[in-house]
């Protein structure tokens, strides 16, 4: 039997699953406690959904749960046995409650039916039934359309997170976790019954990245364009990476004053262009690239590195002493910054390691990139755009974007870009940006021919941006001179994906390589109905963009 199997994510091991070790740096213990903790959500899912159809509601710390849970199992979020250990007691308890409630219900679910074990050694045992593959007997096709829609609800869970950490929620949405996890343990359910789960998984999916927007615009109002500076400066600095805005702010509070210097880092890049962030002038640029050149890039640094999100990759011995872990993420003998009882964080042990650290010596010539190009400031310049595409200014618009990785395929991304001719203008989001977002695209009439919106659920503002232009031009988002080219690498692109797939979207480019987790006749029913297509070169696939 293997050790563990896992084809979450884009760079699983020979593009078939991780079986030995996983590729992310998780070990087969750490796998099969995550498949353990997700088996039991859909016990304790069995049993909200039973409730939930009652009318009975949900208290909210459970819907936080689960939530958090699908999001500690996301690829390069939390690499700690303990935590996960402690995560399946937390669900035992909660699911034992539940059961309760329902007045001990008789059901052929084995995931509700479950009940931990007490020893570590024993829990393994147990998590073998947990595995993906555990039932050979199992049609392939339901399979994968089940995975596919516990990954997308591992993506709206990190969108939910973060939303709710800034006090804000959809009540659909967290109702959604427990019917669809629920649901995908259901043998009567056929292929259909599973598609149609997938897409209102979509739907769940454009709505908490909605909640989100309005979450972020509402707190750090809308974002505006903003130069950022992407080279160092002298003095005490920290590095926040990740994607929570929230995690950031408090962290700006806490340094006022101090001499530190904050830089963004991967995803975060994005916070730059938020007024109420931008506003504390001690945010003074962005550091390095995309989330996978963290280990070069952290090699020896002189200062310190806030994770607050995925993606975290095995700290090296040159800086694990100044890497600090905070909300899900976690590694093991890492540094972890947890909420008081007042639901606040204190950062003074990582501030006060970055002064001891010293920082930088000397600054760097500035060179200066702009971000802040979200729906709000877009939409702002409609009229113009718009008069642009009319007169033939503007030819088409290609949305660039998507998650980044380490495959050499993914040059594929920078050379795109490249070739897209200058009267073309190029929206991008997410970390894929960081292929092609320090070269110089010029503008059209002063209109960048770069735009960058966001991080990747910001994927919601580039639809609005999308829909406010069909609307001018009196059509639908396939109607128009856009085409979206995606890359993906862990499970919020999936939901990602599956938002646009609900909206109707066709004619999606995505790449570097197809999930593993998709069969044959998944792929080809998303090739047949939404005409999704397999990147190919980029002249080829520029050329048909075009054409």
């Amino acid at each position: 039997m293997e050790k563990m199997f896992c084809y979450q994510c884009e760079q699983t091991a020979g593009g078939k699953g991780c079986t030995i070790m996983g590729v992310c740096g998780k070990t087969p213990e750490l796998s099969r406690l995550q498949d353990l903790l997700i088996y039991q959500l859909k016990g304790i899912s069995f049993y909200a959904y039973e409730l939930l159809k009652k009318g009975n509601n949900i208290d909210k710390n459970i819907v936080s749960f689960v939530e958090n849970s699908l999001f500690t199992t996301l690829t390069n979020v939390n690499f700690d046995l303990d935590v996960h250990e402690e995560l399946l007691k937390q669900s035992q308890k909660i699911k034992e409650d539940l059961r309760e409630k329902c007045d001990n219900i008789k059901n052929d679910c084995e995931q509700a039916n479950y009940n931990l074990s007490k020893t570590r050694e024993e829990i393994l045992k147990d998590s073998i039934k947990a595995g993906i593959k555990y039932d050979e007997n199992l049609d392939p096709d339901i399979r994968s359309l089940r995975e596919t829609i516990v990954y997308g609800l591992k993506g709206i869970s990190a969108y939910g997170h973060q939303a709710r950490e800034l006090a804000f929620f959809d009540e659909d949405v967290d109702n959604f976790y427990f019917k669809a996890l629920c649901l995908v343990t259901d043998n009567s359910l056929k292929l259909e019954d599973l598609i149609k789960l997938a897409m209102e998984t979509g739907e769940m999916s454009v709505a908490i990245m909605k909640k989100l927007d309005e979450a972020n615009t509402t707190i750090y109002k809308n974002p505006k364009p903003h130069k950022v500076n992407v080279n160092i400066k002298k003095g005490p600095f920290i590095i926040v990476s990740g994607h929570d805005l929230k995690d950031l702010e408090m962290l700006l509070k806490q340094t006022e004053g101090k001499g530190i210097n904050i830089y963004t880092h991967g995803e975060m890049i994005p916070s730059h262009g938020y007024p109420e962030l931008n506003k504390y002038p001690h945010l003074v640029g962005n550091f390095g690239g995309a989330w996978q050149e963290q280990q070069k890039e952290f090699d020896n640094i002189p200062g310190c590195i806030l994770m607050t999100t995925n993606c975290i990759m095995k700290p090296k011995d040159s800086y694990k002493d100044r890497i600090f872990t905070t909300s899900v993420v976690g590694w093991e003998n890492i540094k972890y910054i947890g909420k008081n009882e007042k639901g606040e964080k204190d950062f003074s042990e990582i501030i006060n390691k970055a002064l001891e650290l010293g920082g930088f010596k000397e600054d760097e010539q500035i060179k200066e990139i702009t971000v802040g190009f979200g729906h709000n400031a877009l939409l702002s310049n409609a009229e113009t755009i718009i008069d642009f595409v009319k007169n033939g200014k503007i030819k088409h618009f290609f949305l660039i974007g998507g998650c980044d990785g380490s495959r050499k395929e993914r040059s594929y991304y920078t050379e795109f870009a490249k070739l897209v001719p200058e009267d073309c203008v190029i929206l991008t989001l997410a970390c894929g940006k960081y292929r092609f977002n320090k070269l110089n695209f010029g503008e059209i009439s002063g209109i960048p021919r770069l735009l960058d919106v966001g991080q990747c659920n910001d994927a919601y503002s580039a639809v609005k941006i999308a829909l406010a232009l069909a609307d001018a031009f009196e059509t639908d988002v396939n109607g128009l001179p856009l085409s979206i080219i995606l890359s993906w690498y862990e499970q919020k692109a999936v939901a990602d994906l599956l938002a646009l797939l609900s909206l109707g979207i066709k004619g999606m480019y995505i790449g570097p390589t197809l999930p593993a987790f998709l069969t044959e006749n998944v792929l080809n029913y998303l090739i047949k109905t939404f005409e999704l297509k397999p990147i190919s070169t980029p002249q080829e696939d520029l050329n048909n963009c075009l054409a």
